[in-house]
């Protein structure tokens, strides 16, 4: 491992960042920080604004409003080539005449940079395709492809590299693979990676800190872990994986919980897991959290019962079965169970009580548009 390419990242920063396009405001009013060494991840839908926000701090777009730094210069003004950053797209825009020893030197010729094939090599031992430096583009596979890219952007020594969907063209197998890589390289690097995606399992399996991005504005931010077990809005919530949801108003309150009444049962979730313990609320839990029985349980104030529904949808997902059961005033319900040998009901039209730990329930600051299960 050359010494050249470890620990140079840089903090990111972007102080009141405001972007607006004629017609529509792309970003509303960003606050975000970045510290060095971190792989980040800006995780939302097409329009969210995430790719904005990573052409803002590679210099290609220019913010209405607000500031950016990178190791705590002030770049606001900076053009793209001035800066300590490089990005990886979808697209690998290698050169096809060139062969992939000359195309991760290219960038270095072009700033006169001493002993270009030298350090080309060395970023291409990084992503260990130094046995491929006299093929063409053309020769390798995707991910091959998209290694070269990496190598063409590290052997630069960026503080920041961003990372735009640069996984999206793969298959999925090559997908999982690049993200093992792309993170083993960062952490033997040191870079600081700022990575956009819309893909909640690229984000989670690779970032160590990731914000969920809507409508130009950061919704929650946090580790990975966190933002699955404890969404605090509905998009967050429906977004990352899925959601059971459920409104109704607040009906009682003791020191360590609330609970509502929904269609006759009592729902009850954590005070330190609720944004809100008063008025009307949105109680959610993950189908994965959730069991279901032919018999209603014994009632537990550390339980949450709902029930009877009928399943009305089986599907078989390989590890899961994922099972919708309707539940008379409440919509539809779901609830995954492990596919470890056989499943407690398998059969269509079978009545079932769902029930869940208390602790696995998560109070939402927003209610869901229908005010319904979603």
């Amino acid at each position: 491992m050359a010494k050249e390419f470890i620990a140079r990242g840089a903090d990111l920063e972007l102080k009141k960042i405001r972007k607006e396009f004629p017609g529509f405001t792309a970003i509303e009013e960003l606050d975000l920080h970045v510290p060095a060494g971190e792989f980040f991840a800006l995780l939302g839908p097409s329009g969210c604004g995430k790719t904005t926000t990573l052409r803002l701090v590679a210099g290609l777009e220019t913010p209405t409003s607000g500031n950016i730094f990178i190791g705590g210069e002030d770049v606001t003004e900076t053009k793209p080539h001035e800066r300590p950053v490089n990005t990886v797209f979808q697209s690998y825009a290698l050169f096809p005449h060139m062969n992939v020893l000359e195309n991760v030197a290219f960038g270095l010729r072009q700033r006169k940079i001493d002993e270009p094939l030298v350090k080309a090599k060395e970023a291409l031992n990084l992503v260990q395709l130094a046995h491929l430096a006299d093929r063409k583009p053309q020769q390798l596979s995707g991910g091959q492809q998209q290694r070269v890219a990496l190598a063409r952007a590290l052997v630069n020594r960026p503080s920041l590299l961003l990372l735009d969907e640069p996984l999206g063209a793969l298959d999925l197998k090559l997908r999982r693979e690049m993200q093992i890589e792309l993170k083993a390289i960062q952490i033997e690097v040191g870079l600081t990676f700022l990575h956009v995606t819309h893909d909640q399992e690229e984000a989670m399996d690779m970032a160590d800190t990731v914000a969920v991005m809507n409508k130009g504005r950061i919704e929650q931010m946090g580790a990975p872990e966190a933002l699955y077990d404890r969404p605090k809005t509905v998009f967050v919530s429906k977004f990352l994986g899925q959601s059971n949801l459920l409104v109704g108003e607040v009906e009682s309150s003791s020191a360590n919980s609330v609970s509502i009444e929904v269609a006759g049962n009592k729902i009850s979730v954590p005070k330190a897991r609720a944004e809100k313990h008063k008025g009307k609320i949105a109680i959610g839990f993950r189908p994965e959290k959730a069991t279901f029985t032919s018999k209603k349980p014994t009632a537990s104030s550390s339980t949450n019962i709902i029930g009877p529904g009928e399943i009305i949808d089986i599907r078989f997902t390989g590890v899961s079965n994922q099972y919708l059961i309707q539940v008379p005033g409440l919509g539809n319900l779901t609830v995954f169970a492990q596919n470890v040998g056989k499943s407690p009901v398998t059969e269509l039209g079978e009545k079932v009580w769902i029930s869940w730990s208390v602790e696995h329930s998560f109070g939402l600051s927003d209610l869901p548009d229908t005010g319904k299960v979603v």
